[in-house]
């Protein structure tokens, strides 16, 4: 069974005969990098604001629980506009780079404004919110356009773009609060760079490996929540989405009270170095490395294998809570490295196992909810260690991954020729 026979590939869009089926079209690579550049240089905006939490807690008095807003606000706004947008069915309905113009823009617009306009915590989670609206329009659209150039080297793709935004997306950790009193330069750097974005994404084109929908379609989404294939992607995202924001978000504070309980203080220069390495350089390789073993060996079982992994860094890191570095740092290098491993084989077994129309629209419904997760658990995680320590929060996390893979077990024989062949297209569309 090839693509083409599962639906994948629309009608008179298919490879020429010349051309090995799933083989990188002429300027795919080229293609995957400027969406790659666009991705980073767009999603910047998304931790401008948290970069510059510990100056604006000093400027404005946050709370603790306000300065966590600035980050928890962007992920839902992400999720009013990525349900709003799979609704309506926009990644599929309207040509792509032009939603990602939009986008881009938006999140440039809300961020120069919080630098301009903002004076307290009210204004700037109003902007934060309008910030993750605009990238919901940025980064499933993003997934859908690098997906639209491949087949068979989908996850490599997908993959190497979730590794650069990895990258991207954790640097505030290296940077941190070094602007201080400056941290408005901070943000208008950020927009600046979106509008970049916008202006480059002009030279992305839509490749020929997904088809564009005609009309709306609401009940395309019914399909997601009711088809076996679409279900067990989703849940295993959902499942990654528990741990991975929380992680990103946290890991800084764990080190830190770790190293305290252990009676070696480290200065947050150090927290923000270490918590780089391990969750922006080794979660990069981590992806990059997932993806060519999810081409060769089923995404769905590296998806399953790399949860697994960083289900069981949740419980050792855990148990290492209190102990030397030596210890720790390991932890926290393997734990970095596959708990975004998994993320691009999510969205590279759900373009595969719904209609080829759809797949945007199906990209977004999926990170919808799961960021509506990691709403929960960033806000959550900080709570639940106040209450019962920091060694049993994180613990908690485990679960999400660890029931995520057995969902991505039982997707694995869906993806392989010798199992049911995935839906087409659903039922109740034309």
């Amino acid at each position: 069974m090839d693509e083409t026979t599962r639906g994948l590939v629309p009608a008179g869009t298919g490879p020429a005969p010349s051309v090995r089926l799933g083989a990188a079209r002429p300027g795919a690579g080229r293609q995957l990098l400027l969406i790659a550049s666009v991705q980073v240089l767009a999603m910047g905006t998304w931790f401008a604001a948290s970069a510059a939490a510990p100056a604006l807690r000093a400027e404005w008095g946050l709370s603790s629980a306000q300065a966590t807003l600035l980050t928890t606000a962007v992920q839902l706004g992400f999720v009013i506009g990525a349900l709003t947008s799979a609704a309506l069915n926009l990644p599929d309905v309207v040509h792509p780079p032009h939603l990602v113009t939009a986008g881009a823009l938006l999140a440039a617009g809300s961020t120069a404004a919080l630098a301009v306009f903002a004076q307290g915590a009210t204004t700037a989670i109003i902007l934060r919110v309008v910030t993750g609206i605009a990238l919901a329009a940025v980064y499933p659209v993003g997934l859908k356009l690098a997906s639209s150039w491949f087949l068979e080297r989908r996850g490599f793709a997908l993959g190497a773009l979730v590794g650069a935004l990895t990258l991207g997306s954790t640097l505030p950790h290296l940077v941190g609060g070094s602007l201080d009193s400056a941290w408005r330069v901070g943000l208008f750097v950020s927009a600046g760079l979106a509008v970049v974005a916008a202006v480059l994404v002009q030279r992305v084109s839509v490749g020929p490996y997904v088809a564009r929908s005609t009309g709306l379609h609401p009940r395309v989404v019914l399909s997601l929540l009711r088809d076996r294939g679409p279900v067990l992607a989703n849940l295993g995202y959902f499942g990654h989405m528990w741990e991975l924001y929380a992680v990103w978000a946290w890991v800084p504070t764990f080190l830190g009270a770790s190293a305290a309980a252990y009676g070696t203080p480290l200065s947050g220069t150090v927290r923000g170095t270490l918590s780089f390495i391990a969750l922006g350089v080794c979660g990069a390789a981590g992806c990059v490395l997932a993806g060519r073993l999810g081409d060769r060996w089923g995404r769905a079982r590296v998806a399953a294998g790399a949860m697994m992994v960083s289900g069981s860094c949740c419980l050792i890191a855990a148990v290492a809570f209190g102990r030397s570095l030596w210890l720790m740092v390991p932890v926290l290098l393997v734990w970095g490295t596959s708990v975004i491993a998994d993320s691009a084989m999510f969205s590279a077994c759900t373009t595969s196992v719904v209609d080829s129309r759809f797949v945007g629209t199906a990209l977004t419904f999926q990170t919808a909810v799961g960021f509506l997760i990691t709403a929960l658990t960033i806000q959550g995680l900080p709570i639940v260690a106040n209450a019962v320590g920091w060694p049993l929060a994180v613990a908690v996390l485990a679960a999400g991954p660890l029931l995520g893979a057995v969902a991505m077990l039982r997707l694995h024989p869906m993806l392989t020729p010798a199992g049911p062949e995935p839906t087409r297209r659903p039922a109740s569309l034309p």
